[in-house]
Parts: C-alpha cells; structure tokens; sequence
C-alpha cells in the first residue's frame, strides 16, 4: 500500500488554496494536505514536536506575517526542519528574490501559472521530484519550475 504524501500548503489566498486542494484531488498521487494561511501560523505549527513533519512545504512567498523568504530563512536554521523540502511560488518573478530563495536552500520556486492544467502539471512534476528521499537541491538552472519545465520533462 502507498502511503499519502502529506502536503502542508501555506499561503494566505483561500482561493488559492482551493484550487491547490482540487489540483491534488485531480493528480494521480495520494496525498493528504494541511493547510496554514499565514507565516506565524506555520511556524507554529512546524515548532509543534506532537506534529510530525510534512513530507513536502509548498510556501507562497507573499504573505502577511512573516513572509515566504522569512519563514524559509527561519525553517533552514532549525536541525529538524532542515531537511524540509520547500516550494516557493508566486505570482511575481523577480529573478534576484529567486537568487536569494535558492541560496537560502528552498528545492524549487515556482511561479503560479494562471493556467489550471499548467499549474496542475507544475505540482505534479513537483512532487514527482521532490519524491525519493533525501532530497538535494537542485543545481540553480532547474531550480525554477515552469512551462518549459514541463515540456522538457516530456521530451
């Protein structure tokens, strides 16, 4: 029996997070997702020991609170949080915030594709990679997940 993959999805657009719930629903990966709306709030929760680990962070970058970067800061500085793989996405693209978040040890970045299938296909090709444990970062040219990410894993 395949065990889910439990996904903590922390972003502060509930629109957002319903359609990365329906996005999962759709995928042919068993998953199980929890979510937080804010950076405080997933501190908090990934500073829970009851709570055990989520296999995969997916962290909007963007939020109220403490940000993607500050909480990606925060989580690679904790022993037992450091091994977390983290996603980073969002709407913007900036290409020196995406330096920064590389260096700071996130695994991918993606920007949200306003697209439902694509952004589908980015969250799957996602967790494909973000699969076989341990987990090492990947050299800074497929660091950024997108439609060309995807058409090239097709090839």
């Amino acid at each position: 029996m395949v065990h889910p993959r439990h996904i903590l999805l922390a972003d502060d657009d509930k629109d957002d997070s319903l359609i990365f719930q329906q996005i999962l629903e759709e995928l042919p990966i068993s998953t199980h997702l929890a979510n937080v709306y804010n950076g405080e709030q997933l501190l908090e929760l990934l500073n829970d020991v009851k709570e055990p680990l989520p296999d995969i962070l997916f962290l909007d970058l963007n939020m109220p609170r403490k940000n993607g970067l500050e909480c990606l800061s925060t989580i690679k500085q904790i022993e037992k949080l450091k091994g977390l793989p983290v996603i980073i996405f969002s709407t913007s693209f900036e290409p020196d915030m995406v330096n920064l978040l590389y260096k700071n040890g996130a695994h991918y970045y993606i920007r949200k594709p306003n697209e439902f299938v694509l952004f589908k296909k980015v969250i799957h090709l996602a967790l494909i990679l973000t699969a076989e444990p341990p987990l090492a970062q990947p050299q800074r040219e497929e660091f950024v997940l997108s439609k060309q990410s995807i058409s090239n894993e097709n090839k």
